[in-house]
Parts: C-alpha cells; sequence; structure tokens
C-alpha cells in the first residue's frame, strides 16, 4: 500500500492547481505518482456522443472500460463510495506517493492550501482532532502562523518545500 497524502482546503483555494504542481514535482523527481480526486457530485468523463457513453448509460453496463494505445480508463457504477485507501490498494498499489485531492473528513496526512485571496481563514483549527494530520499549510498569508510547517506562495522555492514535505512520507514508506 502506497502512502497517501490530501490536499484539503476552502472551494476556489488552489486544490487542484496544487496537486497538479506537487505531482509534477515528485514525478521530476523521479517518482511515481498517482491521484485521487474526490468530487461530491456525479461525474462524466465521456460525452454523450460515445459509445462508452452509451454501454454505460443505455445499456446499464456495471463497468465499462474504455481502452486506447496510450490510455486505460474503468467507469464502475457502486452503492457504496469507496474510501481513498481502498482505491489506493485496489487501483494504485504500484505507486510511490498516491496524492489525494478533498476527503477532508479522512484521517490521512494533509497539507492545506490556504489563500486569503480565496477565504479569510484556513480550515485549520489547532483544537480540532485532524490537526496533528496536518504536514504542513502553504498559504499566501505572510503573517499566519501554526504549529505545523508553513509555506509561503511568496518563497521562490515553496513547491520543493512541497516536495519536501511530500517525498518525507515516501522515504517513511
Amino acid at each position: 500500500m502506497p502512502p497517501l497524502l490530501t490536499i484539503v482546503g476552502r472551494k476556489h483555494s488552489g486544490k487542484t492547481t496544487t496537486v497538479v504542481r506537487l505531482a509534477a514535482e515528485l514525478h521530476r523527481r523521479g517518482h511515481r505518482v498517482m491521484t485521487i480526486k474526490h468530487g461530491s457530485h456525479t461525474f462524466n468523463i465521456d460525452p454523450t456522443t460515445t459509445d462508452t457513453y452509451r454501454h454505460y448509460h443505455e445499456g446499464h453496463a456495471e463497468r465499462v472500460a474504455m481502452v486506447s494505445p496510450d490510455k486505460f480508463a474503468l467507469v464502475m457504477r457502486w452503492n457504496e463510495e469507496l474510501g481513498p485507501r481502498e482505491i489506493a490498494a485496489r487501483y494504485m498499489a504500484d505507486a510511490d506517493l498516491v496524492l489525494c485531492e478533498g476527503f477532508k473528513g479522512s484521517d490521512l496526512p494533509r497539507i492545506e492550501v490556504f489563500r486569503v485571496a480565496a477565504h479569510p481563514t484556513p480550515l485549520f483549527d489547532a483544537t480540532h482532532a485532524t490537526a496533528p494530520l496536518y504536514q504542513a499549510i502553504v498559504t499566501d498569508d505572510d503573517g499566519f502562523d501554526a504549529p505545523c510547517r508553513v509555506i509561503r506562495f511568496s518563497d521562490t522555492a515553496w513547491l520543493q518545500h512541497l516536495g519536501d514535505v511530500a517525498a518525507a512520507l515516501i522515504d517513511r514508506g
């Protein structure tokens, strides 16, 4: 089972951008990174005009695999949402690290993206049970302080510092 690290934050705080940039940084360092994006509503990865859409929606197939020379995708129905650990164990066991986006209610180690440009307060609360899970908070607030590592977007090496935090989880296994 690979280590998991989730990126959390309020809406429009930059979670997706941070996951993408961190994944690219870790890839640059030679790590095999996989990602899981948590959504609160359903999604379609293929438009209504495709055969795979028809297989799934009209044919009510339980699982539909989409295969091309360079990609594979599996869409499957489920009655109960799997958690990030179960997904990683089933489908991403060969990753060096699985970066998750969201899952703020989980017990995963986490990095918060906190931008005052988006919201005046972070999710982080030192009195909350999730406080010990915080590996770092990356922020645009130069006056913000927390008991975990604080990385500032104003630091030109912020992404390398974030990569170091994630790489430490890989090293711990």
